[in-house]
């Protein structure tokens, strides 16, 4: 090949070529006439047959010419020429990245694993912003959405829903809205073809829809007269309702449907959700009764939108005025109750999902440095590699410049094909953390996806990654001593800065890879405990459902009792229950109502400084039916009924805070009372406490226990309740018995949210659980990628030092020496790394302590555990470097190189 280069050069020799450019033309024909001299051999030419068509060829020129104009049609315009030796930016940008995916495609083994590296961490990243941008940064998928706010009622320093009253007198006093509106969540039994369904719906007050998102998919808005009681028996089915139950039936608009019993008429459909997980499937008119039309009940939404050049800071100010006015006005319901002008985005979404977002993007954001950190390990081995080629490409004229970027811009290109693999990762990604999140943990309209503004935070993090894992290997590269390098036989290996350099990502993988790991066992060790507190009840063997009853319905609380009564009957009549009990609430789903009490004898305190705790009815067999002890006392029975004396039980938190020291037998607490479907409170009922029964987990997803008072349901019956059985055999076997006994007593009751208690228990850890999954398995890819990137290391140490091997052992060093100095080495590498992690794991330690339960920023389970685990993977990636070098042929390695 050296003679056709020889020949080669002399017909370049009159044109003065950039030596870069002609270096490329000399190597590119070479390579050419040594395939041509190789066929022509092979067809039968002799030697000096094939050298002289090939020279004859070359004399002729005619290749070299269209080479050569090949060259040239790729240089620039001469304006862009730069300096005396005349460098085109654009042609020496085009022919590196040629050069570097003909490096990239030559090294296929090397390509694939750095690009799958890369892909995994921009991967993880893309879908984690996918999420944080869609929940935090998004606009709401409506018009002018900076416009629209929440108003809320204030009290204490804290938001509050908002009275009847207190809106009615908003909405006439306040001028800065173009609108005020107000809703009311709630459930709805729905008549369909097969069979009545329970649905998720609200009321709102006409305007409302109109407000918010502009147009009707079909049919209209609510009229103002239909605010009216009397006038409001029409509906607006939600997209998916109508598509779903009512066969996305477009004549659907004025006829009837079932609604609660009662007919009620179509007069609009919505438009699709952006987000399957709005929960909203219909809504009726927000028909204010003149009992509800008080001061006193707080129980409303309210939203509204600003005017064009109303800012929320001059909207706060008039409702501070109005709050003050209306003070004045009824100072016993609204003294101390002020009103907060909010924005709408994110308003209801939770601190702790806003924290945990920022923090799980942090986390893949530490994946992705690991990921960095790898390939930039393997480009300074593939540098060392190659330091042959760049010495030779500097002898012949490539300066140092040059070759740096040369070296940047194959990792840009790597770190292009590890950003579209990242991409469609990121989709996988994307779409497994939306399926594994739990119900309603982002807002509704949240939209996650690959949005442009996504695809561009990609783009930016994959340049940034191939500069990151990029720039210090090209300089690491372009740094030789040619003369040592172009010796003849001098040897390709590296000197300790290099090395040096290599083991420092080493440690660097390391230290992020343990602060990821704490953060993933600290969520495991928060689930453990979580998943092993005492509930306060058996969740084998029981059924709970909701029975969505109108209150309405009932005009006395005799109507009530009667009613439940019956059911109770036809549900303990069904083969394979035990027990059964109607009750205001689900245990561990929280109690029915949260409602402040006062201890009878004891002076009077401040409204506002009154003890709280739940409250709720229960039916006498309801501690038999989910298992929950009595400590003290005694449970209700059928002896207590409105006719008796008033009995409360209540929990051990409650008693032991409020009556340490005292028989809570002989005590007697105030509680405002209760009027079944009204929106008004009665004036304090004194209860007197038969029994203390044991806490009950209701707080905060099983973290917290409250006080609580239980009162008998016929004592104080309520409309709206829920059922469970605890059944002889498998709860979920009677699901079709239990519903035709409810239907046996009202054929327009559907049995809603049917689960056993067991899976009323999962989907209380869901949240912890999502966590574990997510932080968990971030670690793992992050312990991955660190013992990839260690065995990546002790593996091209051995083969660098081969020749020391070999001498070692010529020199009497056992293989079992040998094997035990590598494994120390990396072993080694990896304790630095994991000292310097414990700072980053004390970190995430402290700034996951909201999320976590019964476990410190410095918990020495979840730290020794993980620490263990990141010991033992990098000496089971230390391990096969080392057995291959201890067993190095001392003889073969004294002759390598």
């Amino acid at each position: 090949m050296q003679e056709w280069k020889t020949e080669i050069r002399k017909q370049l020799l009159a044109l003065k070529l950039e030596p870069t450019r002609e270096n490329e033309i000399v190597e590119e024909l070479a390579q050419h006439f040594e395939s041509l001299y190789a066929e022509l051999r092979a067809d039968g030419a002799t030697r000096e047959e094939a050298r002289r068509v090939i020279l004859e060829e070359l004399n002729e020129g005619k290749l070299l010419q269209q080479e050569l104009r090949r060259v040239e049609r790729s240089a620039p315009p001469e304006p862009v020429v730069l300096g005396a030796r005349g460098k085109n930016l654009y042609g020496n940008l085009l022919q590196d990245l040629r050069y570097g995916l003909r490096m990239l495609r030559k090294n296929v083994g090397f390509t694939v694993v750095a690009a799958l590296t890369l892909g995994l961490g921009i991967g993880a990243t893309t879908a984690i912003f996918s999420v944080v941008y869609a929940t935090l940064f998004e606009r709401m998928p409506f018009p002018n959405p900076d416009q629209l706010v929440m108003v809320w009622s204030k009290v204490s320093d804290g938001r509050n829903v908002v009275s009847a009253g207190d809106y009615l007198e908003w909405k006439r006093r306040a001028t800065s809205f173009q609108s005020l509106e107000a809703w009311n969540g709630g459930t709805y039994n729905v008549a369909t073809a097969e069979r009545p369904e329970q649905v998720e719906g609200s009321a709102w007050t006409p305007g409302f829809f109109s407000m918010v998102e502009g147009s009707m998919f079909l049919g209209r808005d609510f009229l103002p007269e239909e605010a009216e009681a009397g006038k409001d028996h029409v509906v607006i089915l939600g997209h998916r309702l109508w598509r779903q139950s009512f066969g996305a039936n477009r004549e659907i608009i004025g006829q009837q449907i079932r609604l609660n019993g009662e007919p009620y008429t179509v007069v609009g459909v919505m438009p699709a959700r952006q987000s399957e997980r709005h929960p909203n499937q219909l809504s009726v008119p927000l028909a204010f009764r003149p009992d509800q039309i008080n001061h006193d009940f707080h129980w409303i939404l309210v939203m509204g939108r600003l005017k064009p050049d109303v800012t929320i800071a001059q909207a706060q100010s008039e409702m501070d005025m109005i709050a003050g006015q209306l003070a004045e006005e009824h100072p016993r319901s609204n003294t101390n109750w002020g009103i907060s002008v909010e924005p709408l985005h994110n308003n209801f979404l939770p601190e702790s999902t806003i924290r945990n977002l920022w923090m799980l993007l942090g986390a893949v954001s530490f994946l992705l440095l690991i990921a960095c950190a790898n390939v930039a390990n393997l480009l300074l081995a593939r540098g060392t590699a190659r330091q042959k080629e760049v010495a030779v490409r500097a002898a012949l004229g490539a300066t140092r410049a040059r070759l740096f970027w040369q070296f940047l811009t194959e990792s840009l290109t790597l770190a292009l094909i590890g950003g579209v693999l990242g991409v469609l990762l990121g989709v996988v990604i994307t779409d497994v953390i939306v399926a594994l999140m739990p119900p309603f943990m982002l807002p509704a309209e949240a939209d996650v996806r690959l949005s442009i503004p996504v695809l561009l935070f990609t783009l930016a993090a994959t340049i940034l990654t191939g500069l990151l894992f990029g720039c210090v290997p090209a300089w690491r590269a372009t740094n030789l001593n040619l003369n040592q390098m172009l010796k003849e036989g001098g040897r390709t290996g590296t000197d300790s800065s290099r090395n040096r350099l290599r083991k420092a990502l080493v440690v660097v993988e390391f230290a992020l890879a343990l602060t990821l790991l704490a953060g993933g066992g600290l969520a495991l060790r928060s689930f453990w405990n979580l998943s092993r507190v005492d509930l306060g009840v058996r969740t084998d063997h029981v059924l709970t459902s909701f029975l969505p009853v109108p209150a309405k319905r009932f005009s006395d609380p005799q109507q009530i009792n009667a009613y439940y009564s019956r059911m109770l009957e036809q549900v303990k009549a069904v083969p394979g229950i035990s027990h059964a009990t109607v009750t205001t609430g689900i245990p561990l789903l929280g109690t029915g109502f949260g409602m402040a009490f006062s201890i009878v004898g004891q002076p009077a305190s401040d409204p506002s400084e009154s003890p709280g705790g739940g409250f709720q009815m229960v039916t006498p067999e309801y501690f038999d039916t989910f298992g929950i002890s009595i400590v003290q006392g005694r449970s209700f029975t059928d002896l207590d009924t409105a006719e008796s004396v008033r009995v409360a039980m209540v929990n051990e938190n409650l008693a032991n805070r409020y009556f340490s020291g005292v028989d809570p037998l002989t005590q007697r607490i105030a509680i405002a009372g209760l009027t079944p479907g009204s929106m008004k409170i009665g004036p304090p009922v004194e209860w007197q406490i038969v029994g203390v029964f044991h806490n009950v987990r209701n707080g905060k997803g099983l973290r917290e226990e409250y006080p609580e008072i239980y009162v008998p349901f016929r004592q104080s019956p309520w409309p709206t309740a829920a059922l469970a059985v605890r059944t002889v055999g498998d709860p979920q076997s009677i699901n079709q018995s239990l519903a035709a006994a409810v239907n046996s007593v009202d054929p327009d009751l559907p049995l809603a949210g049917v689960k056993t208690m067991e899976q009323v228990a999962g989907e209380s850890l869901a949240f912890d659980r999502f966590g574990m999954v997510v932080y968990g398995s971030f670690a793992v890819l992050g312990l991955a990628l660190a013992v990839v990137g260690i065995y990546g290391v002790m593996a091209f140490a051995v083969s660098q030092r081969t020749h020391e091997i070999g001498l070692r052992m010529a020199l009497g060093a056992s293989r079992v020496q040998v094997f035990s100095l590598f494994l120390r080495e990396g072993a080694i590498l990896a304790l630095i790394g994991s000292a310097f992690g414990l700072a980053g794991a004390y970190l995430v330690g402290r700034a996951m302590q909201a999320m976590l339960y019964e476990v410190g920023a410095l918990d020495a389970v979840a730290f020794s555990g993980v620490a263990v685990v990141l010991l033992v993977a990098a000496l089971l990636a230390c391990f096969f470097p080392a057995r291959r070098a201890s067993k190095v042929d001392p003889m073969v390695a004294l002759r390598y190189e």
